[in-house]
């Protein structure tokens, strides 16, 4: 009986007692598949626990668990109308059931990649909620038609209109064929790179650049590979895209050498381990710690907690001064000026003593204190002490500077007084 016809068949026999024992098979299909899907989630969700695993796994397996209950349901229903058919009159209603339940486990499929793909830490902006909402609306069209049985005048429509492509005429039918393809290769090829990518940052025994690499050049093969791929699988000629290659490497040499050199020195930091991220950096006038390295620039995250995006070509470039490319202890100083009249021998080993007894302070190497010049107004002091964690920088400066205050006070040193420029008459 052709699809065609389905509905008919089931306004006919809506009388037909076959159909109840179909609804109850439909039903209970629906809640088996519920039901094992919620299984399997705990089960993994458990198994990840007393493996000691992280929560990605329990974190990917229940947003995976809205796609896995429908999957499990079209599969249930597919059995249940292969056992029921040589016992039944018809089997319409399963057959319904089939493109309805199926339609919806596409959709959350679908809605299931682009969130792992595009969205970032839990947060589905705007444009990605809108695209789920045209991607359902077109996936229920597709199977209202189907139903219907319009489906195949659609696509004999398509098919019969040919759009002119320079000397080749190309059917509607086989555009739509292409993007399709292309998007569902393209997206599980993005999938696969967010999960290798995923897999490769919790690998501990590999540097953090090789992982960045390894995880940027697998991305990049995975979806040069599903636009090959796709485009092969609709009849596209690959020969064609030799024209596009050529047009894309002028358009490089004529107006993206910025880009390009930008992408190519992203490889470079990334390869040559210069910079790690968690390395703090200064570069012209940015200073902060690395937060991420891109393919075309890299963020640096300041103690005030702003990100600046810093092309990578600067960093490939220009003097680059890394805090903790060999070892993250850093060397702090703080300057003084106190009166001709202070006795050094007795004060400089008092504040290596005040700065010593600071907790982030290392021991090894012991703070030291030095008569750093003799300025006109005073005597100018250097203090320098060592910590093992360059973003403490800051807040173990002023933890030295207030308690060398209180030490000055306490001894009674005298600071000089910058004299006051007299006013012009």
């Amino acid at each position: 009986m052709p699809l065609s016809n389905l509905l008919n068949d089931l306004l006919t026999d809506i009388r037909d007692p076959h159909l109840l024992w179909q609804a109850v098979a439909i039903a209970a299909c629906v809640g088996a598949g519920w039901f094992l899907a919620r299984l399997i989630r705990s089960n993994v969700a458990n198994d990840s626990v007393d493996d000691g695993r992280s929560g990605v796994v329990r974190a990917g397996v229940a947003s995976f668990g809205h796609v896995l209950a429908p999957l499990l349901v079209v599969a249930l229903i597919f059995i249940a109308t292969l056992a029921l058919k040589p016992f039944l009159h018809n089997v319409y209603l399963l057959r319904v059931a089939l493109p309805v339940f199926g339609s919806l486990a596409v959709i959350r499929l679908a809605f299931y990649l682009l969130r792992r793909v595009f969205a970032r830490h839990g947060h589905i902006g705007a444009t990605i909620l809108t695209f789920e909402k045209i991607f359902a609306l077109l996936v229920w069209l597709a199977v209202a038609l189907h139903l219907t049985g319009l489906w195949p005048d659609v696509f004999a429509f398509l098919d019969d209109t040919v759009l002119p492509l320079g000397r080749n005429k190309v059917s509607l039918a086989t555009i739509l064929q292409a993007a399709v393809s292309v998007i569902i290769f393209l997206m599980l090829a993005l999938w696969a790179g967010t999960a290798l990518e995923e897999r490769l940052m919790r690998v501990e025994g590999l540097h953090t650049s090789l992982r960045v690499v390894m995880a940027r050049m697998s991305r990049a093969v995975l979806i040069l590979v599903a636009v090959l791929v796709s485009l092969s699988m609709v009849g596209i000629d690959l020969t064609v895209l030799s024209v596009f290659g050529g047009a894309l490497g002028v358009g490089l040499g004529l107006g993206l050498q910025k880009i390009a050199s930008n992408y190519v020195s992203g490889f470079i930091i990334l390869l040559e381990r210069s910079l790690a991220i968690g390395d703090t950096i200064t570069v012209d006038k940015y200073t902060g710690k690395v937060a991420r390295i891109n393919t075309r620039y890299t963020v640096l995250r300041s103690l005030d907690g702003t990100d600046s995006m810093v092309p990578n070509e600067m960093l490939v470039s220009g003097a680059v001064i890394n805090s903790s490319l060999a070892d993250k202890k850093t060397r702090v100083v703080t300057l003084m000026t106190v009166g001709f009249d202070a006795n050094l021998d007795a004060l400089l080993p008092k504040l290596e003593a005040a700065c010593a007894a600071l907790p982030r302070v290392m021991a090894e190497p012991a703070p030291a204190a030095m008569l750093n010049r003799f300025a006109p107004n005073g005597l100018e002091l250097e203090v320098g002490m060592w910590i093992a964690n360059p973003d403490l920088r800051g807040s173990v400066l002023s933890e030295a500077n207030m308690k060398l205050w209180s030490l000055l006070q306490a001894e009674g040193i005298s600071f000089p007084k910058t004299s006051a420029v007299p006013d012009k008459a």
